[in-house]
């Protein structure tokens, strides 16, 4: 497991052009290898402008060198304050190109998940660049709302879209492991990117599929509303992930906007009962 960035109050980022236009954020982010694993093959980068979670695959070592691959290359673009589609797919070649020559260590049967967010620029405008690879997730959460950002490469998933079952059905389905996209495998990696605005006083979480197994949208939207801190946010989330079975590698990064130049004042945190307000 590897983990670059952790938790920080304040960063905050001067928008190029704006009249003294700053972004401030604030972030935390937690990984734990879970009850029935003995490896923790998720790894996350936390910092500025790139927040991401890579839950790598294959088995031990093969998998957390794929997910180490990952956010290394997404790391060495963290040199400047907001990134394209262009820098971000680029890193992640880079990251096959190392699986590939990663002899020993990994093999054609290596890969990983991939997803995150990252400060990006439109025509001189600040937003959320989403990308996604994989089963792993971007939710947002603001005024008691929570919205799943990216949508999951997975078998599950595509019967869910051509109505062949029922959300109920999809959190039991014995090939809710089985992803139809992934990062490896000696293969051009193709995520998905969208725009999102950046709002003062929203929460985003990034997360692994060791989360979302163990907690329903009901309960992720709690424990966001809950935390007063991104920080006490992402312990309450583990905390449930863990207590509720903890079968998997949990990892977490939650990200809370504190002022953007629309806003003009920065939060400090999210006090308990105003995030549950609708």
């Amino acid at each position: 497991m590897t983990q670059i960035g952790r938790t920080n109050r304040r960063h905050t980022v001067v928008v190029p052009g704006g009249a003294d236009a700053r972004i401030s954020l604030g972030w935390a982010a937690l990984s734990d290898t879970g009850y029935r694993r003995s490896v923790n093959e998720d790894s996350l980068l936390a910092r500025s402008p790139i927040f991401a979670v890579a839950d790598g695959m294959g088995g031990h070592t093969a998998g957390d060198f794929a997910s180490t691959a990952v956010v290394t290359r997404l790391a060495e673009k963290v040199r400047t304050d907001f990134v394209t589609e262009t820098s971000l797919t680029d890193a992640l070649r880079d990251a096959v190109g190392d699986m590939t020559r990663g002899v020993g260590q990994t093999d054609l049967g290596t890969g990983t998940t991939v997803t995150g967010i990252a400060l990006t620029l439109v025509e001189g405008a600040p937003y959320w660049l989403v990308f996604n690879i994989g089963d792993s997730r971007v939710y947002s959460f603001r005024d008691g709302t929570l919205e799943q950002l990216t949508v999951d490469h997975s078998i599950v998933q595509e019967l869910l879209d051509a109505g062949a079952i029922t959300p109920e059905e999809a959190e039991v389905h014995p090939h809710s492991n089985v992803i139809t996209r992934a990062v490896g495998f000696n293969e051009d990696p193709v995520p998905d990117y969208f725009l999102f605005p950046i709002v003062a006083g929203s929460r985003l979480l990034v997360c692994s599929d060791g989360l979302t197994k163990e907690l329903t949208e009901h309960g992720i939207r709690y424990f966001l509303g809950e935390g007063s801190s991104p920080l006490d946010a992402a312990q309450q989330l583990m905390d449930a992930a863990l207590g509720n079975g903890g079968r998997d590698n949990v990892t977490v990064v939650v990200v809370d906007v504190l002022a953007t130049p629309e806003s003009g004042v920065h939060r400090e945190g999210f006090p308990r009962r105003a995030a549950r307000r609708h």
